[in-house]
This record gives structure tokens, sequence and C-alpha cells, in this order.
């Protein structure tokens, strides 16, 4: 029988933890592996679950944006149509009759520049084919811009008042001084876009200078401002389809332009500022509004 020293047997020993320790590693390795495995599967699971979920938001949202492109569309074709319905027709220069080139200047005007706008002769019922060539004054008078209010401030002197600064894309901003609008807080008008006349003669009203005109429009229930379109930008004019010409540098106040003016301003039907049907516009943005004054007058 063989014997063993001791020294042996203890390298034996050594030799089995040893053996043991790498088995136990191995199966410890073995079993992250698997559960590497496992866990990798659990994702692809996963991924392939949000990549569904992604693909049905995606869809939605594609479905939210057609219907919501249509119906933008829908309302711009509704505004186009309205602004081709009710502009003023303008009959040819061909069936015009010639204005005498031996007609007096109206010294009552100084000299200045009258619009002139054709009128259609109807005998029986019928057009006929005599156009009469009638001067008179033309929304395209009005200096007429988008502005910005930086501020609003009750005036000093009237309750009824309120006094403005405002941006019209200038160096410096303008004073204006406006009714006070029922039922709108001061401070509410502040950042808010405007309608602003802007060649008005400047004039004290109670003492505080005012250079420009804040249009609003008014009906039995409400007073709001006249609202340019959002992606307006300070010193946008307003144009009017089928209207041509600059406007004069300054109102003379003796000729009352604007108030001649102001029985053919009005909103339509959908709160849009007209002057004889033709909506206010700012060319390639869209038309001005209020929001709930209806067939109202803009002052």
């Amino acid at each position: 029988m063989d014997s063993h020293s001791p020294e042996e047997v203890k390298d034996g020993e050594e030799q089995n933890i040893e053996f043991f320790k790498q088995q136990v590693l191995l199966l410890r390795e073995k079993a992250l592996l698997q559960s590497s495995v496992r866990e990798q599967k659990r994702l692809l699971v996963e991924n392939a679950k949000l990549k569904k979920d992604i693909d049905e938001l995606k869809t939605q949202l594609q479905e939210k944006q057609r219907r919501k492109a249509a119906k933008l569309l829908e309302i711009s074709l509704a505004e186009a149509t309205s602004s081709l319905t009710t502009k003023e027709p303008v009959p040819s220069s061909s069936s015009a009759t010639p204005m005498p080139s031996s007609a007096p200047l109206n010294k009552k005007n100084d000299g200045r520049k009258r619009r002139v706008t054709f009128r259609a002769v109807r005998s029986g019922g019928q057009r006929s084919s005599i156009q009469a060539l009638e001067p008179e004054l033309s929304v395209m008078c009005l200096d007429l811009r988008v502005g910005k209010i930086l501020s609003t401030l009750q005036h000093p002197d009237s309750d009824s008042l309120c006094v403005q600064k405002v941006d019209l894309g200038e160096a410096t901003p303008r004073t204006a001084v406006s009714a006070v609008i029922r039922n709108a807080p001061l401070e509410e008008l502040k950042e808010c876009l405007c309608v602003c006349v802007c060649n008005v003669r400047g004039v004290r009203v109670r003492g505080v200078y005012s250079q420009a005109r804040v249009l609003c429009a008014e009906d039995s229930a409400h007073m709001e401002l006249v609202v340019p379109p959002g992606s307006s930008q300070p010193g946008d004019r307003i144009t009017f389809q089928g209207y041509a010409g600059e406007p004069d540098s300054e109102l003379n106040p003796r000729q009352r332009v604007f108030e001649n003016l102001q029985s053919d301003l009005r909103t339509d039907g959908r709160g849009v500022a007209t002057y004889k049907g033709v909506a206010f516009e700012v060319r390639g943005k869209g038309f001005c509004r209020t929001a709930s004054v209806i067939s109202g007058f803009i002052k």
C-alpha cells in the first residue's frame, strides 16, 4: 500500500480546490451568458413592440397633419372666394369716357391727387356702354401699416382715453392716443399686433401728442382691435385687392379724409376688416380681422 507524505496530500487538496474554483467560475460565466441571452431576447421583443407603437403614432401624426392642411386649404379657398366675390368690379379703360383735358382743378383740394373709380351707368336694367368717370376718395389715401403695441397707459386727464407706444417698424416707436377698449384690461394689450393709420397729422389730445391712429372695430356688444395676421411684422403695409396707389404723405385734417371713408370701413360676417367689401390684407400673410365683431364699424 502506497503511503503519501503530508506535503503530497496537501498539494492534492490544493489542486482539487483550484479545480473546483475553476468549475464554479465556468458555471458562473455560463449562467451569466444564459442570462444575457434571455435579456437580449427580451430587449428584442420590447424593441419590436416599441417600433410598432412608433409606427402607429407616426401614422396618427401624419393623418392629423393631413387633416390640418386640408382645413387650412379650405379656409384659404373660402377667404379667396369671398375676396373675389365681394371685390368692387373695375371695368376696362376702353369703356370709360375720358375726362376733358380742359377740366378745371378743384381749388378746395389744392391740387391734391385724387383717386378715381369707374361707376357704370345703368339704363333700363342693362349696363350701359357709357361709363361715368367720377373722382372720389379711396382707401389708398390712408397709410395703413401693422403696428405692435409696446405699452398702454391710462391717459392722465381722461378716463375714456389711453396712451399707447406703438412699434411701426421705424427707428423709434410712435405715441397714439386711443379710446379705451371696453372689457379689455390695458395690460392685456401689451405686445398685441394692431393696424394703424400712420399719415395722420400729429395733434395734442388732452395734452398728449398723438402721432398715429390705432384702428378698432365696434358693434352693439363688442369693441376690439383690428388684428393683422400673426406672421405680420411691424411696418408691413395693408393692401386692398383691386386698389393701387401710394398713400398721401400726410392727411389734411380740413378735408376729413378718414371720416369721409369711415362709412365704408366695416367688418364682414366673418369678422374680417373690409373697405367696400374688400378685405384688409397683408400681402402673402392673410387678412386682418377681429375676434368677434361681426358687421361692425371700424374707427
